[in-house]
């Protein structure tokens, strides 16, 4: 088993891809889909689609009658998503900043947005877009980690706590966003429905280097002199050594308009 740092960024489609089909990836994405109650003939936004990960789950629950819209800015993840829904007519894959969503307003009775809120500039211009293409009655599905409870188990507990600190503070935008999700729902208008914590866990040490980006944030944070290159170096190799545990905390919150 390899233990080298990976210091490139990796393709973020393939990322994505991944980590969705990952056993936490489909628990959570199923519960999210089966909150939003989604019925046939519906118009229903994956804000941030990506590569398209959910867009032939959402097109199969509103069927033929109805519409599904991803909306992305990156040309990449827009020819991705198009290459996956491309004999689905249902569906539509649009160009589009989530800060200035490309629809009508009062045109979608579903919406979900589903760990992007962390990296937009303005979370709160988004969640505004969202209510302002929603209809009354509407539902909004807004699913973010909390990465302050990132847990990565090891004998050098010191070096684990410096590594979720540095996440936290330098490598996610909104690295706690999750737990702020009802807050800034509320203040976008919207009507609390449901709120629901989950704890993706990983027991596989490559699993969890890919997803969590273990050697390519120490190889940061080592760079950014937050952790000692040795100590850092340590930790990581021991990691692969034995039993792995990771966990963090996953809030998804399903709102109305």
């Amino acid at each position: 088993m390899s233990t080298t740092f990976g210091v490139s960024r990796p393709d973020q489609a393939a990322y994505m891809l991944r980590a969705a089909a990952s056993g936490s990836g489909r628990a959570y994405k199923q519960q999210l889909i089966d909150l939003l109650g989604l019925e046939p003939g519906q118009t229903v936004l994956d804000a941030g689609c990506g590569p398209g990960t959910d867009l032939p789950a959402l097109a199969e629950r509103v069927g033929e009658q109805g519409t599904v819209i991803g909306v992305d800015r990156d040309p990449v993840m827009l020819a991705r998503a198009r290459e996956r829904t491309h004999a689905l007519r249902e569906v539509e894959v649009r160009e589009g900043d989530v800060h200035a969503l490309p629809l009508d307003a009062g045109s979608v009775d579903r919406a979900k947005i589903d760990r992007v809120l962390m990296h937009v500039t303005e979370p709160t211009e988004v969640l505004a877009q969202l209510h302002r293409v929603t209809r009354p009655g509407a539902v909004v599905g807004l699913v973010e980690p909390d990465w302050d409870t990132l847990v990565v188990d090891a004998e050098d507990t010191r070096t684990s706590r410096a590594f979720t600190r540095y996440t936290t503070e330098k490598v996610v935008r909104h690295a706690t966003i999750g737990r702020s999700l009802l807050r800034l729902a509320d203040k976008a208008g919207f009507r609390i429905e449901t709120v629901a914590a989950t704890t993706p866990v990983f027991r596989e040490f490559e699993d969890a280097d890919h997803t969590l980006g273990l050697g390519r944030n120490m190889q940061q944070a080592i760079d950014a002199g937050r952790i000692d290159q040795d100590r850092g170096r340590r930790w990581f190799t021991s990691l692969s050594e034995g039993p792995f545990y990771a966990s963090f905390t996953l809030v998804t919150v399903i709102c109305s308009r």
